[in-house]
Protein backbone atom coordinates (compact mmCIF):
# COMPACT_ATOMS: atom_id res chain seq x y z
CA UNK A 1 0.00 0.00 0.00
CA UNK A 2 1.46 3.77 -0.92
CA UNK A 3 0.80 6.84 1.00
CA UNK A 4 -2.67 8.77 -0.33
CA UNK A 5 -0.64 11.50 -2.42
CA UNK A 6 -1.82 14.45 -0.36
CA UNK A 7 -0.15 13.00 2.67
CA UNK A 8 3.20 12.57 4.06
CA UNK A 9 5.40 11.96 6.86
CA UNK A 10 8.28 12.71 8.74
CA UNK A 11 9.26 10.08 10.56
CA UNK A 12 11.61 10.81 13.90
CA UNK A 13 13.11 8.72 16.61
CA UNK A 14 13.76 9.79 19.93
CA UNK A 15 15.76 8.29 22.33
CA UNK A 16 13.66 7.42 25.49
CA UNK A 17 17.28 8.07 27.94
CA UNK A 18 18.53 11.28 26.68
CA UNK A 19 15.70 12.58 24.25
CA UNK A 20 17.96 12.81 21.66
CA UNK A 21 15.88 13.42 18.46
CA UNK A 22 17.26 12.07 14.94
CA UNK A 23 14.88 12.25 11.90
CA UNK A 24 15.32 9.91 8.83
CA UNK A 25 16.41 11.80 5.60
CA UNK A 26 16.16 10.02 2.00
CA UNK A 27 18.13 10.71 -0.91
CA UNK A 28 15.37 13.40 -1.31
CA UNK A 29 14.97 14.80 2.13
CA UNK A 30 12.90 14.10 5.32
CA UNK A 31 9.73 14.07 3.94
CA UNK A 32 8.70 10.33 3.60
CA UNK A 33 8.42 8.96 0.94
CA UNK A 34 7.75 11.62 -1.91
CA UNK A 35 9.23 14.62 -2.01
CA UNK A 36 7.06 17.98 -1.37
CA UNK A 37 7.68 20.19 -4.80
CA UNK A 38 9.29 23.32 -4.71
CA UNK A 39 7.52 26.41 -3.74
CA UNK A 40 5.83 24.70 -1.29
CA UNK A 41 5.14 26.38 2.11
CA UNK A 42 3.54 25.61 5.44
CA UNK A 43 -0.03 27.07 5.42
CA UNK A 44 -1.36 29.03 8.45
CA UNK A 45 -4.66 28.61 9.59
CA UNK A 46 -5.58 25.93 6.86
CA UNK A 47 -9.35 24.25 6.97
CA UNK A 48 -9.47 21.06 7.97
CA UNK A 49 -9.12 18.51 4.96
CA UNK A 50 -12.59 16.92 3.64
CA UNK A 51 -10.97 13.66 3.88
CA UNK A 52 -8.60 12.33 6.69
CA UNK A 53 -6.98 9.32 6.15
CA UNK A 54 -7.02 7.41 9.59
CA UNK A 55 -3.29 6.97 11.33
CA UNK A 56 -3.40 2.90 11.32
CA UNK A 57 -3.44 2.73 7.63
CA UNK A 58 -0.88 4.77 6.95
CA UNK A 59 1.52 3.97 9.58
CA UNK A 60 1.59 0.28 8.13
CA UNK A 61 2.33 1.81 4.61
CA UNK A 62 5.32 3.31 6.32
CA UNK A 63 6.21 0.17 7.97
CA UNK A 64 5.59 -1.88 4.90
CA UNK A 65 7.72 0.56 2.91
CA UNK A 66 10.66 0.44 5.49
CA UNK A 67 10.64 -3.53 6.09
CA UNK A 68 9.74 -2.61 9.86
CA UNK A 69 7.58 -5.23 11.84
CA UNK A 70 4.35 -3.76 12.64
CA UNK A 71 4.20 -1.53 15.95
CA UNK A 72 7.40 -0.45 15.03
CA UNK A 73 6.01 3.18 14.07
CA UNK A 74 3.58 5.28 16.13
CA UNK A 75 1.66 8.46 15.19
CA UNK A 76 2.17 11.70 16.93
CA UNK A 77 -1.40 13.40 16.73
CA UNK A 78 -0.22 16.28 18.40
CA UNK A 79 1.80 16.98 15.18
CA UNK A 80 -0.77 18.84 12.94
CA UNK A 81 0.45 20.77 9.80
CA UNK A 82 -0.55 21.56 6.65
CA UNK A 83 1.62 22.42 2.92
CA UNK A 84 0.44 24.05 0.45
CA UNK A 85 1.92 22.81 -2.40
CA UNK A 86 1.24 23.66 -6.42
CA UNK A 87 -0.97 20.90 -6.48
CA UNK A 88 -3.03 21.41 -3.78
CA UNK A 89 -2.92 20.96 0.20
CA UNK A 90 -0.75 18.37 1.81
CA UNK A 91 -1.26 17.09 5.38
CA UNK A 92 1.75 16.38 7.23
CA UNK A 93 2.11 13.68 9.82
CA UNK A 94 4.58 12.87 12.13
CA UNK A 95 5.36 9.11 13.38
CA UNK A 96 8.02 8.23 15.42
CA UNK A 97 9.91 4.73 15.93
CA UNK A 98 9.13 2.91 18.71
CA UNK A 99 12.92 0.66 18.66
CA UNK A 100 15.46 1.44 21.10
CA UNK A 101 17.69 2.23 18.41
CA UNK A 102 16.92 3.74 14.85
CA UNK A 103 16.43 1.07 12.24
CA UNK A 104 19.74 2.18 10.31
CA UNK A 105 20.04 -0.99 8.34
CA UNK A 106 16.17 -0.47 7.29
CA UNK A 107 16.98 3.30 6.73
CA UNK A 108 20.34 2.48 4.43
CA UNK A 109 18.31 0.39 2.12
CA UNK A 110 16.41 3.03 1.14
CA UNK A 111 19.47 5.51 0.42
CA UNK A 112 18.83 7.00 3.61
CA UNK A 113 20.34 7.94 7.20
CA UNK A 114 19.34 9.34 10.69
CA UNK A 115 20.43 13.08 11.25
CA UNK A 116 20.33 15.86 14.11
CA UNK A 117 17.94 18.90 12.99
CA UNK A 118 20.89 21.02 12.56
CA UNK A 119 22.20 18.19 9.95
CA UNK A 120 19.05 19.23 7.90
CA UNK A 121 20.13 22.97 7.15
CA UNK A 122 20.59 23.43 3.74
CA UNK A 123 17.42 21.82 2.52
CA UNK A 124 14.47 22.98 1.40
CA UNK A 125 12.94 25.67 3.82
CA UNK A 126 9.59 24.08 4.17
CA UNK A 127 11.45 20.96 5.36
CA UNK A 128 13.47 23.26 8.10
CA UNK A 129 10.13 24.42 9.45
CA UNK A 130 8.82 21.21 9.93
CA UNK A 131 11.43 19.93 11.41
CA UNK A 132 10.98 22.57 13.67
CA UNK A 133 8.10 22.10 14.24
CA UNK A 134 8.22 18.44 14.97
CA UNK A 135 10.74 19.18 17.09
CA UNK A 136 8.78 21.45 19.10
CA UNK A 137 5.82 19.09 19.81
CA UNK A 138 8.06 16.29 20.55
CA UNK A 139 10.29 18.30 23.08
CA UNK A 140 8.60 21.19 23.81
Amino acid sequence: MELPADLRLILVHKQKTSGRLRFLRLPHGTVAFTPLPPLSDLMDNADPPQVVHHPAAFIKAAEDRLGLPAGSLAHEPEFQVTVDTPAGPVAMHLASFTTIDPPFDEAAALGGRFIAITEAMGGMPVEMDLLRHAYEVLLG
